[in-house]
């Protein structure tokens, strides 16, 4: 099959390595991919919002199968394009992308639907916001409500932080539309849990369980980033819980969609908190998560081809998705700075590439350079967690560039959890 991937960072990297193990891909393109990405797939100079250019080159190319995997292209309805012009695609139509589209329509969803989540208002005028931050006090929690690259979402420790994330979202508008409208949440306390699930729209199938970190610094400390690390399984979800959220969460969300006529298929992603009153959902994603996906799908023994045509085709029941019993983890290295300014354009020396996802970098001259926040994630895969996060440590050793900045205690919350 020739397959296209459409994305270029270190999730879309994961993908491409996995589907690249597939007997039935015979061409794997994506679009852009990046400079590290050249030996696993023919990167096209394409972007992820560029809906026109992205569905004439599927026709030139006679696609046969599409992987739309950044949340953008997915909520600009890119999966609705390809499908008009008979290209089946693993991702969410646009109706059922809203589901992380807006914050707003997937707490009332939730609220509709008794799924448990954080009690929550939505507002439009600052003014009112304001008035109620000044009403509930802190620690709160601040959302844009379109998409702001992961970063629209401030957990403010006093009033003032939750006023000043108000006014950076609603009169500055610092990610645009997406914070013309804001979430306030109450803020929960307890675990957290990333699930990336396959869905055919009737049936859910979840992933091994993950934990982020998304904090910049050692200890949970520094600014919100993309995520700069992350272990599967995630120790705090066990079989109770996790029974409790296929009967609690994922089965009655996906219900919920489909009474709601936006039948979701592809892959959801629950961000769960597992509190004293039992797991509440934090967030929805409409795609696979980064860096949750450099962790997961190196652990999925099945051909990750057969489960995305079986979401597409509403086969997932009879499609066997299975993990190996081991453990993962992924340290991500950033430019030093990130994620606020940084300095790029620095060569990158690899010491191997096998679990090593390149997030932001470019080929130039044949070098491989900085171009992003986060450049790479160096992933390992080993019988227990502690041997995984050493085995990425000591893969973290060998790589090399100028400013490179990294956690290092990436895993070490849930080794104790362990203990």
């Amino acid at each position: 099959m020739r397959v296209m991937v459409v994305g270029g960072g270190g999730r879309e990297h994961a993908i491409v390595k996995a589907l690249k193990k597939s007997k039935k891909v015979t061409e794997l393109y994506v679009l852009p991919g990046n400079g590290g990405m050249e030996e696993d797939a023919v990167c096209v100079d394409i972007g992820a919002k560029d809906l026109d250019e992205i569905v004439a080159f599927a026709l030139d190319k006679k696609i046969e199968y599409a992987v739309v995997a950044p949340d953008d292209p997915l909520v600009l309805g890119l999966v609705d394009r390809l499908n008009e012009k008979g290209i089946p695609c693993f991702g969410p139509d646009k109706k059922a992308a809203i589901i992380e589209g807006s914050k707003a329509f997937s707490k009332e969803l939730m609220k509709k639907y008794d799924i448990p989540t954080a009690e929550y208002r939505t507002f439009s005028d600052r003014d009112a916001a304001v008035a109620y931050l000044k009403e509930k006090g802190a620690p709160i929690v601040v959302k844009a409500d379109g998409l702001a690259l992961g970063k629209g979402v401030v957990i403010a420790q006093t009033t003032k932080e939750a006023i000043d994330a108000v006014d950076s979202m609603m009169t500055e508008r610092k990610f645009g539309q997406s914070g013309a409208r804001v979430v306030i949440e109450e803020f929960l306390t307890g675990p957290e849990v990333s699930v990336l699930a396959f869905t055919d729209g009737k049936v859910v199938k979840p992933m091994v369980s993950s934990m982020d970190h998304k904090r910049a610094l050692d200890g949970d400390k520094g600014l919100n980033t993309g995520g700069m690390g992350t272990i599967a399984p995630n120790p705090y979800y066990t079989r109770e819980i996790a029974e409790r959220c296929m009967k609690e969460i994922f089965l009655p969300t996906i219900n919920a969609m489909n009474k709601e006529g936006r039948t979701f298929r592809g892959c959801l992603y629950f961000g769960l908190m597992i509190t004293e009153n039992g797991p509440k959902v934090i967030e929805y994603n409409c795609r696979f998560g980064d860096p949750e996906t450099q962790v997961v799908l190196p652990l999925l023994k099945s051909d990750l081809l057969d489960v995305m045509i079986a979401t597409t085709n509403g086969t997932l029941a009879e499609t066997e998705v299975e993990f190996f019993d081991e453990c993962a983890c992924c340290v991500v290295m950033a430019s030093a700075g990130y994620p606020a300014s940084y300095e790029k354009g620095f060569e990158i020396t690899l010491g191997e590439t096998d679990g090593v996802y390149v997030a932001g970098a470019k080929k130039v001259d044949g070098k491989l350079l900085t171009s992003g926040g986060r450049v790479l994630g160096v992933t390992a895969t080993a019988p227990t967690l502690r041997t995984a996060v050493d085995a990425a440590y000591e893969k973290v050793k060998k790589i090399e560039f100028r400013n490179a900045f990294y956690r290092r205690d990436i895993g070490r919350r849930a080794l104790l959890a362990e203990e």
